[in-house]
């Protein structure tokens, strides 16, 4: 049915009719190259995500599923030399069926299979990333050589096929990252993907409808495919809540994927909330006050002032609480990248009730970072927090929130605070690990006060202690005196903090005197005492010795392989 050898489309033989009829065709291949193009690689990035966010270490499973999925790409243009040239039409359309079905319910898939079968998991995931590559494969190879009937010249047949393929890929790629990715969940963005995959298959199948004789049987196909697909749309959230419930103890009361991460909330029966970022524990609402107590009060009670304070991380409003129990705090920063965190700690009752309202009355301003580098500064919508009595309006602080990047912001903005209090998820990614960085603590360096007191969460030191030294190592390399402290937070296990200041301020020892001659807190606390600040000072016997030398750098993340070594028998979820 197709020839090898045919005449191009300007041959003068063929008649204006036929010429029309050729560039039609060769137009439509274009146009199906281009959608196969941006969709095979917005398939990759996709898979990739979910795996990550399944199973963490980022930079690791982007990295594996792209390469055996463009190895099977290899396979597929390998194995559609033994599909013969009268069914090139059929095995193109049967094929993109069969992808958008597959890449459709991917994601969901491997979210179901890591909740029922975790041991299983790695297995399935290779088999249907394998799968998947193997039907993008085929696409180029069907597609030139349904074009040869088009072009006898190989040259240009590849490279329109190979230019359309790339540009698509191109395209593909933008989308995902500045559309797909941006406003929908990852389960979303594989069925709106199968979705183009199906339109494409659709264009085809009408274009070449006569070099088939399945056309009734194909046709039947798209639109059973199709009907899959919408009826993911409609049950997508349930059947994924359904798939995460399984991941948790208690019932998922809220979640929500943010164009940064993935939030869960759950409630136990005794009605004690815990919240979840991309599978990992960040507070629980039975002892939260001792993290947050132990991240605010030695901070605050040895800064010799406390009129301006940073609070980097820390969107859900729970060390802003303690904070604003100071009557002589008079500014607050609040930067956290996430609006989505920020906002629910604004407006959830459930984190209303948890963080006292201290962002209730706060308007939250998304600022571009590049709005910072232009003007040196940004416009705040700020606004009084009210007394935590409950019985009067007095103002507290004028608290103004950013939803930045913290180090953008260090970098960048104006200005010099008293207090900075860093309260950052753990160095479980690449992307966190900057923030752990020697560049960054530079930045810190130069936003405190002269006189300025900082104090950064430092996961644990026992489960984690390379990770939490290494965070004091790198404090230290960037021109900071640093403590290491160190309490039980029940959720946690031991946990500990550094608590430090400009090199030129106060030395170590010094640090650990204004601790030590803590002897009252005022605000009153729920759990923290003078003699649990004295307490925490000290650790076991050669607890903090080590033999490792490292730093933290962006060009050099070791906290995060650190991290990963010591907690490498826990895995994340999405």
């Amino acid at each position: 049915m197709f020839n090898s050898i045919t005449k191009a489309p300007s041959d003068p033989s063929l008649s204006p009719k036929e010429t029309s009829q050729r560039s039609y065709h060769t137009y439509i291949i274009v146009l199906v190259t281009f959608l196969m193009g941006g969709c095979g690689m917005a398939y990759e990035y996709t898979l990739s995500k979910i795996a990550s966010d399944i199973l963490g270490n980022s930079v690791q499973q982007w990295a594996i599923v792209i390469a055996v999925m463009l190895s099977c790409m290899g396979f597929g243009a390998e194995i559609q030399r033994h599909i013969s040239d009268k069914r090139l039409v059929d095995a193109l359309v049967y094929s993109q069926i069969l992808l958008a079905l597959l890449g459709g319910y991917g994601s969901l898939l491997m979210l179901h299979i890591f909740s029922a079968l975790p041991s299983h998991f790695v297995l399935i995931q290779y088999i249907l990333v394998s799968s998947i590559g193997t039907l993008i494969g085929f696409e180029i190879p069907l597609l030139t050589r349904i074009n040869e009937q088009f072009s006898a010249d190989v040259k240009n047949n590849l490279a329109r096929i190979l230019k359309m393929d790339y540009l698509g890929a191109l395209i593909g790629a933008l989308l995902w990252v500045f559309l797909l990715f941006r406003y929908f969940s990852m389960v979303e963005t594989g069925l709106i993907l199968a979705l183009t995959t199906l339109a494409s298959a659709l264009l085809l199948l009408f274009a070449f409808r006569s070099q088939t004789k399945q056309l009734t049987r194909l046709y039947s196909g798209i639109a059973i495919a199709t009907g899959v697909i919408c009826l993911g749309f409609l049950f997508s959230k349930q059947w994924t809540l359904t798939a995460e419930q399984r991941l948790y103890r208690d019932k998922i009361v809220f979640q929500e994927t943010s164009k940064y991460q993935h939030i869960v909330i759950t409630e136990s029966h005794a009605g004690v909330l815990s919240c979840f970022i991309n599978g990992h524990l960040q507070f629980n609402s039975h002892d939260e006050h001792i993290y947050h107590e132990n991240l605010v009060h030695p901070a605050m009670h040895i800064a010799p002032r406390r009129d301006s304070v940073l609070i980097l991380g820390g969107g859900d409003g729970l060390a802003l609480r303690e904070v604003l129990k100071y009557e002589d705090v008079n500014e607050v920063t609040l930067v956290d990248l996430d609006p989505a965190m920020t906002d629910l700690a604004k407006n959830n009752p459930l984190f209303q009730r948890l963080n006292q309202n201290s962002l209730s009355s706060t308007k939250t301003t998304i600022t571009p970072n590049a709005a910072l580098v232009e003007t040196g500064n940004a416009t705040l919508n700020v606004s009084k927090a009210t007394d935590f009595a409950g019985d009067q309006s007095d103002t507290i602080a004028t608290i103004s929130v950013f939803n930045l990047d913290a180090a953008a912001f260090v970098a960048q903005a104006p200005g010099k605070y008293d207090v900075i209090i860093i309260d950052f998820p753990d160095p479980n990614s690449v992307e966190l690990a900057k923030l752990y960085s020697q560049h960054f603590y530079g930045f810190v360096r130069q936003k405190l006060s002269a006189h300025g007191i900082f104090v950064q969460q430092s996961t644990s030191p026992y489960h984690a202690k390379e990770a939490y030294l290494c965070i004091g190592r790198t404090i230290q390399s960037a021109g900071l005196n640093a403590l290491p402290y160190h309490d039980n937070v029940p959720s946690f296990g031991e946990w500990g903090w550094w608590i430090g200041c400009r090199d030129d301020a106060k030395s170590q020892a010094k640090l650990k005197d204004s601790l030590l001659q803590i002897d009252s807190l005022t605000p009153p606390t729920r759990y923290l005492t003078p003699n649990l600040i004295h307490s925490s000072l000290h650790f076991g016997k050669d607890q903090l010795m080590t033999d490792q030398q490292d730093v933290n750098t962006i060009t050099n993340p070791c906290i995060y392989t650190h991290y990963l070594e010591a907690w490498k028998n826990t895995k994340g979820i999405l």
